[in-house]
């Protein structure tokens, strides 16, 4: 499968953060995790915060970049802010498995840092990078 092409959000947002995970199996068997939790990311179409936020897309995420077993990208946008989510693999042992998230954002003008703020300096988005880290491990870690 072809890589889709970098849309907007541009990769140069600037960086919000970076989270690890060990993941104690083969990065073949990690990808496919990685692969199978990415079919979840976002949320639905009709979600009513899709709407609230104007997420575009809809959902909230596309994939905007894929290099196999190493690197799945996804961005978007929506009224107070521009983001992009990074999945990055990396082989510690044939047997385990580094998976970093890097989350680049920019949040634009007063309503934007206010969201920031509500989303970021609450603690809210650790949370949530946290939770789809332990998701990616359970997918990973399925017979």
């Amino acid at each position: 499968m072809a890589a889709p092409e970098p849309s907007s959000p541009a990769p140069d947002l600037p960086l919000l953060d970076e989270h690890r995970i060990a993941i104690d199996a083969p990065r073949d068997r990690v990808w496919a995790g990685l692969c199978r939790w990415s079919d979840t990311l976002g949320i639905g179409d009709r979600h009513p915060l899709g709407l609230l936020l104007g997420t575009q897309p809809r959902r909230g995420f596309e994939r905007v970049e894929l290099v196999p077993e190493r690197v799945l990208g996804f961005a978007g946008r929506h009224r107070f802010s521009r983001y992009r989510l990074t999945f990055e693999l990396a082989e510690i042992t044939p047997v385990r498995t580094q998976v970093t998230a890097r989350s680049n954002a920019e949040f634009p003008r007063l309503r934007g840092r206010a969201y920031h703020a509500l989303v970021v300096g609450s603690g809210a988005h650790v949370v949530s990078v946290r939770r789809m880290l332990n998701s990616i491990r359970r997918e990973s870690l399925k017979d």
